[in-house]
């Protein structure tokens, strides 16, 4: 199966970058709650909305999805150097989905959006981390092509997968 492909422009209509004030505001309250939402420490509205505002440029973008009247999706996506080639690489660092507006595309119109600037910036890989029994996600992922196997396209049993490990410092 082909993963979806947006052209390079394309940013769906539901979908909006936030830069700060308001926009910055709204995605720092979705940040905010998926982190207590999975129970992850966060830092709080006031300081997330800061720092969108901050760091909104060429190295990083946050994006909000909104169903009806909602603002009820969030994306934030990062570019950096990468080694191998002269293109930047870039990293979605998350993408997270008001639980009563899911299977309703928003988080399929956020990843087009932030596959489409990665694009736009000449990127020619964007990579992820998921927790392991998100299964949603695995499946929205593999719809848009990303694969957690060294080469996807080889045999099963030839295929590696890659994991992701993280600590604090």
């Amino acid at each position: 199966m082909q993963p979806e492909r947006a052209p390079a422009t394309h940013v769906p209509a539901r979908v909006r970058r936030a830069r700060d004030g308001d926009d910055a505001r709204a995605a720092a309250e979705l940040l905010d709650r998926f982190n207590r939402e999975y129970e992850v420490p966060t830092p709080g509205p006031e300081f997330i909305a800061g720092r969108i505002a901050e760091l909104d440029g060429p190295s990083f973008a946050v994006f909000i999805g909104r169903d009806g009247d909602f603002d009820a999706g969030v994306g934030v996506v990062r570019f950096r150097p990468e080694l191998w080639s002269a293109h930047p690489e870039a990293y979605i660092a998350e993408l997270f989905v008001v639980a009563e507006h899911r299977r309703r595309g928003l988080g399929a119109e956020l990843l087009e959006a932030m596959l489409a600037l990665a694009r736009e910036l000449g990127c020619e890989r964007i990579e992820l981390g998921t927790d392991e029994f998100d299964d949603d996600a695995h499946r929205l992922y593999e719809r848009f092509g990303f694969s957690n196997h060294t080469n996807p396209s080889a045999p099963e049993s030839e295929r590696e997968r890659m994991l992701f490990y993280e600590r604090e410092l």
